[in-house]
This record gives structure tokens, sequence and C-alpha cells, in this order.
């Protein structure tokens, strides 16, 4: 017996081409009646099993295409998923390096207020050691000119010997040339 029902068909087909022709005719030939139902039988009894596995073949191409969508799908949603991180993690970059300049732009804003405060207090500090100077410039000046006064007085009496006490007195003009 064939394996399936294409051997089958095969065999049928050389049955036919090898009939011999019915007398006085050249369109009609005669076979052998029980072998073609046979193979005919064979053929039916042949094509539930090849259908059943052309239906099983069929079921499995489209098990494996829905497979193959469902993988194809993930792929995609995958990569618009990784799309939107990095998107994301732009936008978050973005964000950072905006912040990051805000930041320094505060930083130097605030720098030169310190230093303008600084310059201020400093200007300040030297106004008053400068008037603190002056003042204690001019104290002097004045306590060496009554210096000088009280000098020049007692230089002008006469003198009656030394200082009481037995001491000599300063002479800051004679001191000063």
């Amino acid at each position: 017996m064939a394996s399936g029902v294409e051997e089958l068909l095969d065999m049928l087909f050389e049955m036919v081409d090898d009939a011999k022709n019915a007398p006085l005719s050249t369109d009609k030939f005669v076979l052998e009646r029980d072998q073609v139902l046979d193979l005919i039988d064979d053929i039916r009894s042949q094509f539930p099993m090849e259908l059943t596995e052309a239906r099983k073949m069929m079921a499995r191409r489209a098990e494996m295409e829905a497979e193959a969508k469902r993988k194809a799908d993930a792929i995609v949603r995958s990569a618009e998923e990784r799309a939107k991180q990095l998107l994301a993690s732009d936008s978050i970059v973005l964000q950072a390096r905006q912040r990051a300049n805000d930041m320094m732009r505060q930083a130097e804003e605030r720098s030169r207020e310190l230093k303008r405060s600084a310059n201020d207090y400093c200007e300040d500090a030297l106004r008053r050691t400068e008037e603190a100077v002056a003042e204690a410039y001019n104290e002097i000046k004045q306590s060496r000119s009554r210096f000088r006064a009280a000098a020049a007085a007692i230089s002008a009496s006469p003198p009656s010997g030394p200082a009481p006490g037995g001491r000599s007195v300063y002479d800051a003009a004679a001191d000063q040339n």
C-alpha cells in the first residue's frame, strides 16, 4: 500500500495512462473496476489524515505567526519604553543642568554681594581708622604744643637753680634742633 495521497494519485494516473482503449473508441478506455475503486478508497482513507496534518500545520503556522507578532509587539513596547526613559533621562539631565546654572548664577550674585559688603566694611573701617588716627594726631599736636608752651614758660623764668626735688627740666625746643 502507498504511503500518501500523492503516491496513490500517481498510481491512479499511471493506471489511466496505461489503460487500453475501448473497442471502437479513442476517447474511452477500459480499467479494472476493483483496482480503481480500491485506489479511490485508499485516497479517501488517506485524506482525513493528510487533512488533519494540514490543519495541524496551519494551526502551528498560525501559532507561530501569533507568537512572532507577540514578540514583535513586546520588542516594540520595550523600545518605546526605553525611548520614554531616554527622553525622561534627557529631561532630567536638562532640568539638572538648568538647576545647576541657576545655582551658579545665584552663587555668583551672592559672591558679588559679599565682595561689595566686604569692600564697604573695609572702606568704613579704614575711614574710621583714618579719623581715629587723625584725631590722635591732632591730640598729639595739641599736647606737644602745650608741652612747648609749658617748656617755654619755664625757660623764660629766671633760673633759680634746679627744679624742686633736684631734677632738671626737659627742654623740647632745644631737643627739636
